[in-house]
């Protein structure tokens, strides 16, 4: 007969061994070659396995490197990381990041990046930054005009401010007037800036033209944006052709799976998205040129496009991710474009690539990141 004690020690081995097969069972899948991270599905970049190379520079960060690579790329990662993510969208309701807001019908929202203090109207610019904004588009603006060189500046709109109906109620706006709003405002007569919001509202009323997925407009908005930048530039350089009409394009729904916001929560397997695009009827001319071949929407640095044989104006345009859609649209209008991923001006550049036509793009959020530098303009 068993004594007392043996039923509870029974007890305490098995919820130990199953103790340590859980805290083992990562490790040892790991070291078996069982899949971990999913750099696709959490839309980042993963730690990669740290060098050594017998500096005491890689000695020192060798320990950290080594955990950051583990917790990356461990044993069934990508399985738990959905598993929670599903757990929290759709038995509780909530988000499985402070990244990203669920919004209204299964529409999602950038949260990072000021992008809460934006929708919120939070601290506006003082009378110094909206100063600051001014100098540096109004010096860019006279640069280029004593160079005959074309200038457009616009504001890429986050997806809170044309779709604000489907961002959850709890989250209130404590301020009357965004940034956006004021740097429009301060830039009102200087006959340079295109404000995209009353062609995206329209087109909003036909068509969605933003991804729900994902933080960025579709093709549809690119379009609808790309028609009033190329507008705003023919006014100063008319050598640069009409923008194409919407009967030149077929719309097509493609459904795929979820974008970068389902991929901050771990869902880019789980949900989809109908992505919204404009195939064109007639052959588009310009060519990726650098990098050779690439996908002019994929992100980088630098992307150039040509069109063989063209006498068409050249062209900068500073950038961030919010134009990577306008590339394949504002590309048929220049014999080369130049798209850099940066706000700040660039004289040099402007200068090296013999530009007729400047275009500086930036997403509304980074109005609370970014400073510009008037001083970078030279007079």
């Amino acid at each position: 007969m068993a004594s007392p004690g043996t039923g509870p020690r029974v007890l305490n081995a098995i919820s130990v061994a199953l103790f340590l097969a859980t805290i083992g069972l990562p490790l040892a899948g790991t070291l078996g070659g069982v899949e971990g991270g999913d750099q696709a599905a959490e839309n980042r970049e993963l730690a990669a396995f740290p060098r050594f190379d017998g500096t005491w520079q890689s000695i020192a960060a060798y320990g950290s490197g080594i955990d950051a690579w583990f917790s990356d790329h461990f044993a069934f990662r990508a399985r738990l990381v959905q598993w929670f993510g599903e757990t929290r969208y759709f038995w509780l309701g909530v988000s499985p990041s402070d990244r990203v807001v669920l919004g209204k019908d299964f529409w999602l929202f950038y949260a990072d990046d000021f992008s809460l203090d934006d929708y919120a109207n939070d601290r506006p610019f003082s009378e110094f930054d909206e100063a600051n904004w001014r100098e540096s588009v109004v010096r860019a603006r006279d640069w280029l005009a004593e160079k005959r060189i074309a200038y457009v500046f616009t504001i890429a709109p986050d997806k809170h401010v044309i779709y604000p109906e489907e961002f959850p109620e709890s989250i209130r706006r404590v301020g009357p007037m965004s940034r956006l709003d004021q740097l429009y405002a301060a830039l009102s007569d200087t006959r340079v800036v295109v404000d995209l919001r009353p062609a995206l509202n329209h087109a909003k009323a036909a068509e969605r033209i933003y991804h729900r997925t994902d933080t960025h407009w579709n093709d549809l908005g690119a379009f609808a944006s790309y028609q009033q930048i190329v507008e705003a530039i023919r006014a100063q350089a008319p050598g640069v052709p009409p923008a194409w009409p919407r009967s030149d394009f077929d719309a097509v729904s493609i459904q795929t799976d979820g974008k970068d916001l389902a991929g901050m929560i771990g869902l880019t397997h789980v949900l989809y998205e109908d992505d919204l695009t404009l195939a064109p009827k007639r052959p588009r001319l310009a060519r990726v040129v650098e990098p050779v071949g690439r996908d002019p929407r994929a992100p980088a640095d630098r992307v150039v496009t040509e069109i063989p044989g063209s006498s068409l104006p050249r062209a900068v345009i500073f950038r961030d991710s919010f134009a990577g859609a306008l590339i394949p649209f504002l590309s048929e209008h220049f014999s080369r474009a130049v798209y850099v991923w940066q706000n700040d001006f660039d004289s040099n550049l402007i200068r090296a690539e013999h530009a007729d036509v400047v275009i500086q793009e930036i997403v509304g959020r980074h109005l609370y990141s970014f400073v510009p530098s008037p001083e970078l303009v030279p007079r």
